[in-house]
């Protein structure tokens, strides 16, 4: 029984990298659970292999927990072993996770090995580099942003030198343009009016003083 060798990464973490062994007659279901035995993520989502290019481009979808609209197109991860799918010795899957809050995969087949080890139960998660990220789970406080730490933290700073809270939601949106409050706007707009209106006031008689001086 020969056994594979899968490379998985983020597409958006480079650093977070898993290899799995796994049977050629085994499933994606297989595949895509031991994916997220590593990740510590819910492999109860609905979510995709597709059969890639060199390039990355999706082909042919293998689909877990599909919706409606996809349940007559597309082939299931339970019934797809992944001898099926093998063309080659370096062959590429696209791998979404969880469509309602998408994590895009690659995976790599990246060797062949062609007995399998009798001690080995598999799937086996044969290397772990990185920390796989918290998924955004709405109202989760140990959610990170998906943009990574750096942007969430960013905006984070930003927040608090404003002395922002979330009773301030409301002022906010009632200011105007660079944070303005519209009826002080109106109210600098009136008192530049009376301004100019002022300087002028004084010639009001002007042209009639000139045609005096005519006559």
């Amino acid at each position: 029984m020969a056994i594979y060798k899968f490379r998985i990464t983020f597409e958006d973490f480079d650093d977070v990298v898993r290899e799995i062994d796994i049977k050629s007659n085994q499933t994606f279901e297989d595949l895509h659970k031991a994916i997220h035995r590593s990740t510590g993520y819910n492999a109860e989502k609905p979510s995709s292999f597709y059969v890639s290019t060199d390039n990355w481009l999706k082909g042919d979808e293998i689909a877990y927990l599909p919706n409606e609209r996809k349940k007559d197109r597309v082939v299931l991860m339970e019934n797809s072993k992944l001898s099926g799918f093998i063309e080659d010795p370096h062959q590429k899957f696209y791998y979404v996770y969880n469509f309602d809050r998408p994590y895009d995969f690659h995976v790599e087949l990246v060797k062949i090995v062609l007995d399998a080890d009798p001690n080995i139960e598999y799937p086996f998660l044969a290397k772990s580099t990185g920390e796989a990220p918290k998924i955004m789970e709405q109202n989760s406080p140990q959610a990170v942003d998906p943009r990574g730490a750096a942007a969430a933290a960013s905006e984070f700073d930003f927040l608090n030198e404003m002395n922002f809270v979330p009773e301030d939601t409301d002022e906010l949106e009632a200011m105007g343009d660079m944070g303005i409050n519209e009826e002080e706007r109106d109210e600098d707009e009136e008192n530049e009016e009376d301004e100019f209106g002022d300087e002028f006031s004084d010639d009001d008689n002007f042209e009639d003083d000139s045609h005096k001086d005519d006559y």
